[in-house]
């Protein structure tokens, strides 16, 4: 070999070495330099998997456990040819990024939506605050929401003489990482469920997990199919919001149960304390004149007996409807029409609650809405107009 041919050899090695420095999914992309300079600032790493190119996770230098729940948000509106490269710059502003997922397509644009995880919670609450409706391109404003980490699966076709101990067990038997299992008690029938249960995990992968071992067709629970879906996760109210509620959410009362019997039994400790009830089948909202007349009744009625049905009881969690709606957009794909003269603040505890409050009942997806019309699902709306939800509401 010749000193040319030596040299030549080396400088292709060398340019195929730098070649593949270059990530898979940053590679040939249309700002590839751009994305290069951004991981050569940061020093973040960058790759491409599961339709997704995920920057981070974890950052340069990260010793620390995996952020608590709460620390991810979620980004619509993007520009679908705006990349990493012009919004790390922007999120990086009210806090350190654990990792940014951005959603692609095969054509290599971005599909519309990203996640950004910070090391701290309140990192993410600030860039909710003050990146929600940033203009990120002329007349293009992104929508910046708190993401939900959804541990919940929804299960179908349970026997409705089973309780809730030996669901329990029986989930617990076939998935890992069982925390909770909430039975709802039949409306008309206290001592059966209604053929469903929600299953709480421990973390958002083991109920990906679970779903996946659960798929009709996988496995039997008490020698028949079973329907699984992942259940509508609760948002999470700041705790200077929840300080302020001074509603009770009531569960499990008798269907007779009237609205003056409950009024009765929640204000016996403070004449006059409860303002007005509103009850809807076999659940009410209490509200109180003051947080500390509500707390007490909580405090004092939850697990007690009324006409024969133990209740439970707990402080209502209010959604702000624009959270809601752009989460519901967001983890469904559609848009969550408004009805007119919503209240400022949804009370979040019951699917039935969402059709009350004139939400389309698409909030629960896949098998859910079925069982719950099985149970029949009528109600008033606050204008006084009935609710009789449709298939195909």
């Amino acid at each position: 070999m010749t000193a040319e041919d030596s040299t030549a050899a080396m400088s292709s090695d060398s340019a195929t070495g730098s070649s593949a420095k270059v990530p898979e999914g940053v590679a040939g992309a249309p700002n590839e330099a751009a994305l290069l300079a951004l991981m050569e600032r940061t020093g973040y790493s960058m790759v491409q998997e599961n339709g997704q190119r995920k920057y981070g996770g974890p950052p340069p230098g990260w010793e620390g456990p995996h952020p608590q729940r709460g620390c991810e948000v979620f980004v619509g509106k993007i520009p679908r040819d705006v990349y990493e490269d012009e919004l790390v710059p922007v999120f990086e502003t009210v806090g350190r990024i654990y990792e940014l997922r951005l959603m692609m397509d095969f054509d290599g644009k971005n599909r519309g939506y990203a996640f950004v995880m910070y090391c701290h919670k309140h990192e993410a609450k600030r860039a909710v605050r003050e990146l929600n409706n940033y203009e990120i391109r002329p007349g293009r404003l992104l929508g910046v929401c708190c993401s939900v980490d959804n541990c919940r699966l929804f299960i179908g076709g349970i026997p409705k003489m089973k309780k809730r101990e030996e669901i329990l067990e029986e989930i617990a038997k076939v998935t890992e990482g069982v925390l909770d299992v909430i039975v709802y008690a039949s409306a008309a029938d206290k001592m059966k469920n209604r053929g469903f249960a929600f299953v709480e995990y421990e973390s958002h992968r083991a109920a990906a997990m679970a779903r996946r071992k659960l798929m009709p067709g996988r496995i039997q629970l008490w020698g028949h199919q079973i329907a699984v879906d992942w259940a509508e996760p609760e948002i999470d109210v700041d705790e200077d919001v929840m300080e302020t509620v001074k509603i009770l959410y009531v569960r499990n009362l008798m269907i007779e149960t009237t609205e003056d019997t409950i009024k009765k039994s929640f204000g016996q400790f403070n004449p006059g304390c409860v303002e007005r009830v509103k009850k809807i089948r076999d659940y009410a909202f209490v509200h109180f004149t003051s947080r500390e007349d509500a707390v007490h009744a909580m405090n004092n009625l939850n697990g007690t007996e009324l006409e024969g049905s133990c209740l439970e009881v707990t402080l209502a969690k209010p959604v702000d409807k624009e959270q809601y709606s752009r989460y519901q957009k967001a983890a469904r794909g559609g848009s969550a029409a408004e009805a007119a003269q919503q209240p400022s603040y949804v009370y979040s505890c019951d699917p039935y609650t969402l059709a009350y409050y004139g939400y389309p009942y698409n909030a629960l997806i896949g098998p859910n809405r079925d069982y719950f019309m099985k149970d029949t699902i009528l109600g008033t709306h606050p204008a006084g107009l009935p609710l009789v939800l449709s298939r195909h509401a």
